[in-house]
């Protein structure tokens, strides 16, 4: 196992928390009804595109073209995207500054709309804490597809062999192994602990 160098995170459900039932819950009371709008309209697959780069304007016309009679709760999916993200995992931030503070060198990537990262940032100050942060959606790859990882490793001059990656979703994590580098699936801030420690990050 190589000595690690660079430490990359995650950020949604690893740094912030995300949950688009939490508005929904209140625009489609009924469980049933919200469920299959997640999983008819709304559904992960339309907006990973958006985290691949794709205007909400777009993908927006695109349901409401095939969905009319949906087409207030479409326009709700980003007007009400900040409630979906209320608020950050403190200890896996402390984690992360704690890296920073001791001098490790700490990026990011994540499968991020450009626009919602962009208030992200201005709600949670601590996203401009690491070196850097590559958003899927400002260069038009997701993980866990190979460019993304080997883009992020060119941009910030990684050495994939010396790099951690921590990220909350298995295939991102095989993504990052597949790329050559060293992974971990997030579950906790403490099991992340653990993990850093197994690599050879001292707590």
């Amino acid at each position: 196992m190589s000595e690690i160098r660079h430490i990359v995170f995650d950020i949604g459900k690893v740094l912030l928390h995300y949950d688009p039932d939490l508005p929904f819950s209140r625009l489609i009371p009924d469980p049933e009804e919200r469920r299959w709008f997640f999983d008819n309209i709304c559904t992960h697959d339309w907006n990973i595109e958006q985290d691949r780069g794709r205007t909400w304007e777009e993908a927006e016309q695109l349901l409401i073209d095939a969905h009319p009679d949906h087409a207030d709760n479409i326009r709700n999916f980003r007007l009400h995207w900040h409630e979906m993200v209320p608020y950050a995992y403190e200890d896996s931030v402390h984690v992360m500054e704690r890296l920073i503070d001791d001098g490790h060198d700490v990026t990011m990537l994540t499968n991020f709309a450009a626009d919602t990262f962009r208030e992200a940032r201005q709600r949670f100050p601590f996203l401009d804490r690491p070196r850097g942060t590559t958003v899927s959606g400002e260069i038009g790859m997701i993980k866990p597809e190979r460019g993304i990882y080997d883009h992020h490793a060119a941009a910030f001059g990684l050495d994939p062999s010396a790099t951690i990656f921590i990220d909350d979703s298995q295939k991102n994590v095989d993504g990052a192994k597949a790329a050559g580098w060293q992974a971990v699936l997030f579950q906790n801030a403490k099991t992340l602990e653990e993990d850093l420690e197994r690599f050879g990050i001292s707590r």
